[in-house]
């Protein structure tokens, strides 16, 4: 397939590459929170090496500490308390009537019953990332019956743009499927590689190839884009379905994460607001007041609540970002058709 009538098969890898989305994706959400908090506390100590008012001096003529660390008790009392709330809105649509339940458990029974119906296995895996996998698999089986029907074609364009659309689709397949291999769900790899799977863009190209060429393809062939694309269809119900139960997995770690932290952070508040004041531990260490120490010290654990609530919060907001559409439709930058326009 030209490059006007297909992305090029890395694109579907460097859409989730580049050292920011590493970072929002990739990167572990508590080296992530420490490396936060270390540069805040880094940047708090050296900042007492400028020409400024010594931390000292501040605390004992306004009672600098006892403002700073009182404002903290109140945000992460609240804080927390609102983000425990919204978890809790969110997982009550999970609660339902007996009759609500049966429905959902027939619509997913359904759903699995038209994956069964285009992938190798009679009963699709348990396990999401197995059942991602064997999805994806069809796909690449689907993709490879459509080149094998297209062997005696005369039209050499045609043949050479179904060519290019499976190397492109097989490629994908295969990469998303050795690394859903050893993904467990609960971490973030089974949706990192749902995301690599670039289903949206290839069902555009299905039917691009259809529209283009419809009277030259064969009755087969046509058939065997359709079930191609039949196959396409069903990933992107797969996908939101396992992205909304890992947010709502995530929600509920965000929850207990802010509960460990919020009491631990709550007692060196309460410590720094009793026990600290400007004539507390007298000297310096490495050329810094020591009170500065102690004081930059407490700041980071109050905020720590906060910043674990960034960082969870930043990558459920990527994903979601990125997912927003389902189906033939594509959000992000990503290189453009002639005919997109």
């Amino acid at each position: 397939m030209s490059d006007s009538d297909s992305s090029d098969g890395s694109d579907d890898q460097e859409r989730l590459e580049g050292p920011r989305l590493w970072v929002l994706l990739q990167v572990n959400r508590w080296l992530f929170t420490a490396t936060i908090l270390f540069a805040v506390f880094a940047i708090l100590v050296a900042t007492s090496f400028l020409e400024l008012t010594p931390l000292r001096e501040i605390v004992e003529n306004q009672d600098g500490i006892e403002f700073l660390f009182s404002a903290f008790i109140g945000a992460i009392i609240t804080g927390t308390s609102i983000v425990v709330t919204i978890n809790q809105l969110v997982l009550s649509q999970e609660l339902g009537a007996v009759g609500q339940q049966r429905d959902r458990m027939q619509d997913a029974m359904e759903f699995r019953r038209d994956v069964e119906s285009t992938i190798t296995e009679d009963a699709s895996p348990p396990e999401p990332a197995a059942f991602l996998f064997e999805l994806v698999d069809g796909v690449e089986e689907r993709a490879k019956e459509l080149e094998a029907e297209m062997e005696d074609e005369r039209d050499e364009e045609l043949r050479e743009k179904i060519a290019d659309y499976v190397d492109d689709a097989t490629e994908n397949a295969r990469s998303v499927k050795d690394d859903l291999q050893d993904a467990q769900f609960g971490t973030f790899e089974v949706i990192w590689n749902a995301l690599n799977f670039n289903y949206s863009r290839k069902i555009y190209d299905a039917r691009k190839i259809r529209a283009d060429h419809g009277d030259s393809l064969s009755e087969e062939a046509s058939e065997k884009i359709d079930h191609t694309i039949d196959t396409l269809q069903l990933f992107g119900p797969a996908r939101e379905h396992f992205k909304t139960l890992y947010f709502q997995w995530e929600l509920i770690n965000l929850s207990r994460a802010l509960l460990y932290i919020s009491v631990p952070a709550l007692t060196v508040m309460a410590i720094m607001i009793m026990y600290v004041d400007g004539s507390a531990l007298p000297g310096s260490t490495l050329g810094v007041d020591n009170l500065v120490w102690i004081t930059s010290a407490g700041f980071v654990v109050g905020i720590s609540p906060f910043v674990v609530f960034i960082t969870y919060i930043l990558r459920i907001a990527t994903v979601a970002k990125r997912t927003l559409a389902m189906g033939p439709f594509i959000l992000r930058e990503s290189k453009r058709d002639e005919d997109l326009g």
